[in-house]
């Protein structure tokens, strides 16, 4: 099925729909991502997680799936400072252990802190404001208005509900970059 068609999306999900069975862990799948994780209590969890990935590569050379070796990436979000090193493996390839790792567009650390994501949702929204600043410099107010809410709103408002910035420097610095958009669309203070 050539990459693009309208039928490829429905054929590939009906085709990776079933790489969950025979998998004690968790599995979630959006598109061609996949995630799978499970909650870490003792060293047989560890072993547990270990059979899943197995099964996982196991079910990817039954489907001829080839995965990128390169995409997989380990992380554990804990409490404890010092933790023991575990490792992972996909088939031979070890699997790296990261702090932090972007999903769907939100970039998650081992210990919940958003920073990265709010400056990257930051620099994202200064580029598409310097864009269409650029575009629509002697444009309207009801175009420079469609423009912010097309462009700018979006990426700050990308997931705010599942992150949700509670330090008081990543709200003031999300506030900033939507005043500066807002004051170039109407110069009003608050957009509805």
């Amino acid at each position: 099925m050539p990459q693009g068609s309208v039928l490829g999306p429905l054929l590939f999900l009906s085709h990776v729909n079933d790489n969950w069975r025979n998998t004690k862990s968790n599995i979630r799948l959006f598109a061609n991502d996949c995630i799978i994780y499970k909650k870490i209590t003792d060293s047989s969890d560890i072993v547990k997680l270990q059979k899943d990935l197995n099964r996982l590569g196991e079910w990817a050379v039954e489907n001829e799936m080839k995965i990128n070796p390169d995409k997989n990436k380990a992380v554990s979000f804990t409490k404890v400072r010092v933790k023991e090193l575990i490792r992972y493996y996909f088939g031979e390839q070890l699997i790296p252990e990261v702090s932090g790792f972007k999903y769907l567009g939100i970039i998650i650390h081992n210990d919940l802190n958003w920073a990265d994501h709010v400056n990257n949702s930051i620099r994202k929204a200064q580029e598409a404001l310097h864009f269409i600043t650029r575009i629509l410099k002697k444009g309207n107010n009801n175009t420079k208005h469609l423009g912010y809410a097309a462009l700018v709103r979006p990426i700050l408002e990308y997931r705010a509900v599942c992150w949700d910035a509670y330090r008081e420097g990543q709200l003031s610095a999300l506030n900033r970059a939507q005043k500066r958009a807002a004051e170039f669309a109407n110069n009003l203070n608050e957009l509805g």
